[in-house]
């Protein structure tokens, strides 16, 4: 008997693109795309490594994070641990770790990284202050979420190989979002769910796709997206303001209020709030799809 899967198509492909083939096919009507040789002029593309990076950016102490469930001991985005990012490649490279490094503004850091990349001629006006650097060991892997700004992103890996499970915004009512939150519920294993529990991922239509050493992924504003590191790796992300206003007055709330009174509500009511977010995910996603609420977590009844 064939297990049951999520229904996840391949990401379109192509290998190179013309910005106005970009706009009209991916852009204007918000749908992915990987583009495999749009970064080859890059001095990155040749360059970077981890042994690079660990040349140029060694003595830098890293905020890392791991795979734990979030909890009220944590601010919105406080990571779990620092070590100096000499100290966490060797680490990388000695052996499988959960600790990843996620939206660290390493080009800040050190300046001497933003001339090996130029910002590609693609149609996107993209925020010049804002590339971000994302690292990760041997199956480690974020948390299904979308961003809180609701970027175009252009998503671009180096060093191995990566896989990324991606969902539109209009697949959220199927996905156990979590309120106040950026999340889906946790516990969900978007490669082998329990659709016993969570029945109403079978409705859900995503993506996936494996990113190799200089390939680009386009996602559009507010998807959602799983990013597993299949080997040691990392990956640089340049974003685009959101076009819609509709996305635009969502990344303002999200930046203005919900993470403020996230961390409020954690620090008033702990685990408490933690644990009501995450029933009411269930709840929420069975009451709208009109699905009896069967599944009772047994550490959050």
């Amino acid at each position: 008997m064939v297990k049951e899967r999520l229904h996840l198509d391949e990401i379109p492909r192509e290998q190179t693109i013309s910005k106005e083939d970009f706009l009209k096919n991916y852009v204007k009507p918000q749908k992915p795309v990987v583009i495999e040789h749009l970064i080859e002029d890059w001095p990155a593309y040749q360059t970077w490594s981890l042994d690079y990076i660990k040349q140029v950016a060694g003595e830098k102490m890293v905020p890392l994070y791991d795979n734990r469930p979030i909890s009220s001991k944590f601010k919105f985005n406080q990571p779990h641990l620092e070590m100096k990012m000499a100290e966490y490649i060797d680490l990388l490279k000695s052996e499988p770790t959960k600790y990843r490094i996620f939206l660290y503004h390493l080009m800040k850091e050190v300046p001497a990284l933003q001339r090996d990349f130029n910002l590609p001629n693609i149609g996107l006006r993209i925020i010049k202050q804002l590339p971000m650097l994302f690292f990760g060991g041997e199956n480690s892997k974020v948390f299904m979420h979308y961003d809180i700004d609701f970027a175009n992103i252009l998503h671009f890996h180096f060093h191995g190989k990566k896989q990324c499970i991606i969902f539109p915004p209009s697949e959220s009512k199927f996905l156990y979002k979590v309120p106040h939150a950026l999340i889906t519920r946790e516990d969900i294993d978007f490669l082998d769910p329990d659709f016993n529990k969570f029945p109403v991922l079978k409705k859900a239509r995503g993506y996936i796709t494996e990113l190799n050493h200089g390939e680009t992924l386009y996602m559009p504003e507010g998807y959602w997206h799983q990013m597993t590191y299949l080997t040691p790796g990392f990956s640089m992300s340049l974003r685009a303001a959101p076009r819609s206003v509709t996305n635009l007055s969502k990344a303002v709330y999200n930046l203005a209020f919900m993470r403020y009174f996230d961390n409020y509500m954690r620090k008033w009511r702990g685990q408490k709030w933690i644990d009501y977010k995450n029933r009411q995910a269930v709840i929420r996603t069975h009451k709208r799809n009109a699905v009896k609420t069967a599944f009772i977590d047994p550490v959050n009844k």
